[in-house]
């Protein structure tokens, strides 16, 4: 199994915990949740790329997180204990969880949509005129 580092920016992974998060060393990277599968581990390259993380993982993986198959989820802890300031405490990341993304339905083009529409509603009628006659009888 090849493993193959890939870095990605800080701020594209972090997205608004950017700017809260500190410096990190190694943190392992997991599926789904900390008891999902260790997938590896990320830390931060200071070399060419100096605000990118590096994520050690199998290379297909590493194919996979780079196409967008995968979204952001953390866990963290409050680096600092005042309890004055709630709202923008800085963070010190535990793990960082890789979650696929859905699938979704491919849309139906806009001329087969309307027929399919207009067939229902044409279905519908007919049944609502069968009942009427019933009704009526």
């Amino acid at each position: 199994m090849s493993f193959g580092p890939i870095a990605i920016s800080r701020r594209h992974v972090l997205g608004d915990l950017y700017s809260r998060c500190d410096a990190i060393d190694t943190v392992p990277v997991h599926m789904d949740n900390v008891e999902g599968e260790l997938l590896g581990h990320v830390d931060e390259g200071l070399g060419h790329y100096a605000d990118a993380f590096r994520f050690h993982m199998n290379e297909d993986l590493c194919k996979k997180l780079s196409a967008g198959h995968f979204t952001y989820s953390f866990n963290y802890q409050h680096s600092d204990s005042d309890e004055k300031v709630t709202g923008r405490r800085r963070i010190k990341l535990n793990a960082i969880f890789l979650n696929a993304r859905k699938g979704y339905a491919k849309p139906i083009p806009k001329s087969k949509a309307s027929a399919v529409a207009a067939a229902a509603l044409e279905e519908a009628a007919e049944v609502a005129v069968s009942e009427t006659a019933e009704t009526m009888a």
